[in-house]
């Protein structure tokens, strides 16, 4: 069967269905027969709508369910339809011969009207509408962060006096979290990035036989910056996620009101212990890096460059400094502040919906990445003008 024959044959037994005729006068019978459920080809309203047209005088509409079978809301909505066709034209409708079970579904169904502006129509706002609406959101937004900020340092103050609400428990299993369970994937991108640095500075310091130099370059990049920068990301992305999914699911399920209630704090009770243990984790992360991104760039400059392990060591120890190793690591504690404060930022600023969680996850990991970079360019500026 082609598709234009299957066509006609839905159109056939459509017309079978729906029957017109007019008595006399100015009445137009619509005979209604067969079985009218979804699972059928039923017929258009607008078969009725183009009698109602080619006949002119009709002024009612009456039924004939003589030969009608089964039906669902597929008679429903047609009827429906009819109607309003009906009331577009001036043509009243009689419904007695309709069933008693079609009458008072139908009546349910038009006992309320539509309430006059329930559909929202499509309008444009105007520019200077929406920039006034996004300025008083951004200014809803630093307000918010401002007042978390401050929220944070009192309870940090409380914390050093020993009057801070929150369970050591929570922050033992926070920093084991945060802690030993992230070693694995901070050795495998340290590493990586150790001989990413050894390679590309090989190529170029092989041409001039400085080979000894890759030594230089690894250390001082991987303990300096680096590193820092390389855990804080990871943190980011795997930690400050997982805060602002943590938060942001028990701000959906009330469980930071039912805190307030009890007379707890959720500053104190939910960021403080993560900001305390970020806090304390990522400089020994970042040592563990430093280590790592060293072993990896000297792998490539043992297989790659023919130096020797105490060679590379030895000028390694002559290349790193003290200051190198300390900027770095009150970098990645820096750094750690303040991926826990984006991601217990964006989890509290959740929404009451699932779909709010996945966004406020996706806001703290830009969000901490973000305040990674800025802040990684302030303290260069300031190391450079210290002279460090």
């Amino acid at each position: 069967m082609t598709e234009r024959e299957g066509k006609a044959g839905l159109s056939e037994a459509a017309g079978e269905m729906l029957g017109f005729h007019r008595p006399g006068g100015d009445t137009l019978v619509v005979r209604l027969s067969g079985g009218w459920n979804l699972r059928t080809a039923l017929p258009s309203p607008g078969d009725v709508e183009k009698e109602l047209s080619s006949g002119p005088g009709i002024r009612k509409v009456a039924f004939d369910t003589g030969a009608l079978g089964g039906w669902d809301s597929g008679l429903l909505t047609f009827l429906l339809q009819v109607f309003e066709k009906c009331a577009a034209a001036g043509v009243a409708v009689e419904r007695e011969a309709l069933p008693p079970g079609v009458r008072r579904l139908l009546d349910l169904a038009t006992a309320v009207p539509e309430r006059k502006g329930a559909r929202r129509e499509a309008d444009r706002v105007p520019f200077l509408p929406r920039v006034g609406e996004a300025a008083g959101r951004s200014w809803k937004s630093n307000r918010d962060t401002v007042t978390f900020i401050g929220d944070v340092a009192v309870a940090a103050l409380r914390m050093v006096r020993g009057k801070a609400q929150y369970r050591r428990s929570d922050l033992l299993q926070i920093i084991q979290e945060c802690g030993a369970q992230a070693l694995p994937i901070v050795s495998l991108i340290s590493l990586l990035v150790g001989l990413i640095l050894a390679f590309v500075g090989a190529i170029q310091l092989k041409m001039f036989g400085a080979q000894i130099y890759v030594a230089d370059l690894v250390g001082i990049a991987m303990v300096r910056e680096m590193a820092a920068i390389m855990t804080g990301i990871i943190v980011a992305g795997r930690t400050g996620a997982a805060f602002a999914a943590k938060l942001g699911t028990m701000q959906v399920n009330e469980e930071i009101d039912a805190l307030k209630t009890m007379g707890f704090s959720p500053t104190e009770f939910l960021v403080l212990p993560r900001m305390v243990a970020l806090f304390l984790m990522m400089p020994l992360l970042c040592l563990y890096a430093d280590l790592m991104g060293i072993l990896g760039g000297m792998i490539v400059g043992v297989t790659m460059l023919d130096l020797g392990i105490m060679q590379y060591y030895l000028q390694t120890i002559h290349a790193v400094h003290l200051n190198n190793l300390w900027i770095g690591l009150f970098s990645s504690a820096v750094f750690g502040v303040l991926v826990a404060l984006a991601g217990c930022l964006r989890g509290i600023q959740c929404g009451r919906s699932a779909s709010a969680v996945g966004e406020a996850t996706t806001s703290a990991v830009v969000t901490g990445i973000v305040s990674i970079i800025v802040a990684t360019a302030v303290i260069t500026v300031i190391c450079n003008v210290l002279g460090i």
